[in-house]
């Protein structure tokens, strides 16, 4: 059993229209130009494939992908996109559920990895992702870094949106590294609908750890998909490790 939230009928039908700049032709297109080029000519594997933001792209690029989806309602809506034979999908969590064959490259997007609550089921993650690379696979995770410096005293909560359509703000247990992501949207009729999705946020260094425990060897770490470097202010990262060959 996963404790990851799982995206209901009416949070999948309006997933795509609140994207906002993450659909956008150039965040996408150099999403797609980096784990294209990582990919070559082998298979990709999409942990939490959602929509088909990214997969879809990645396929027309001319990389087979496949993808694990644990929210059925998310799948309906790839489905309107593109067809099973074309970009298989199989329902279930990421740390555990299991597709055929090997793949040069298995990527996680979007923050994503966060959405496994527990630290166990996250380094299960990092296992599942090694048991489906072929020898010299890389796995990719995009992963915002914890803003927990800009808490001052006393702080519950550190806003990440504030805008006419959207008020977004994260709080966090610094003693259990849990948070919760809350939304307050203002509808077409004026109304304000609330909504709020839990994680577990990750530091970098941790991620390298739990890679390491799953059989994998750091490769790179970027401030963001133009291969921009990483620094001490960076507010995430795409990072790679490498099954050895």
């Amino acid at each position: 059993m996963t404790s990851s939230d799982v995206w209901d009928e009416a949070a999948a039908a309006r997933y795509d229209a609140e994207l906002g700049e993450m659909s956008s032709p150039e965040v996408l297109a150099a999403t797609v130009r980096f784990l294209a080029g990582l990919a070559g000519s082998g298979r990709a594997l999409e942990f939490a494939i959602g929509t088909g933001r990214i997969g879809i792209p990645l396929l027309r690029a001319g990389v087979p992908v496949a993808g694990i989806e644990l929210s059925a309602p998310m799948v309906t809506q790839l489905r309107r996109k593109v067809s099973a034979d074309e970009l298989p999908v199989t329902i279930g969590d990421m740390a555990t559920t299991r597709v055929e064959g090997e793949f040069a490259l298995v990527y996680l997007v979007f923050n994503t990895i966060g959405n496994l609550r527990t630290q166990a089921e996250q380094v299960e993650c990092f296992r599942n992702a090694a048991r489906h690379l072929a020898p010299g696979g890389r796995f990719v995770i995009e992963l915002w870094v914890p803003q927990i410096r800009r808490f001052p005293p006393g702080q519950a909560g550190v806003p990440f949106e504030v805008s006419e359509r959207h008020t977004g703000l994260d709080t966090y247990d610094l003693t259990t590294q849990q948070g919760t992501s809350h939304h307050y949207t203002r509808e077409a009729d004026g109304s304000i609908r609330y909504s709020a999705t839990n994680f577990r946020y990750i530091w970098p260094p941790e991620c390298d750890l739990m890679a390491q425990l799953a059989g994998l060897e750091f490769e790179a770490r970027y401030a963001d998909w133009d291969r921009s470097a990483f620094t001490a202010d960076s507010p995430s990262h795409v990072s790679v490790w490498r099954k050895p060959g």
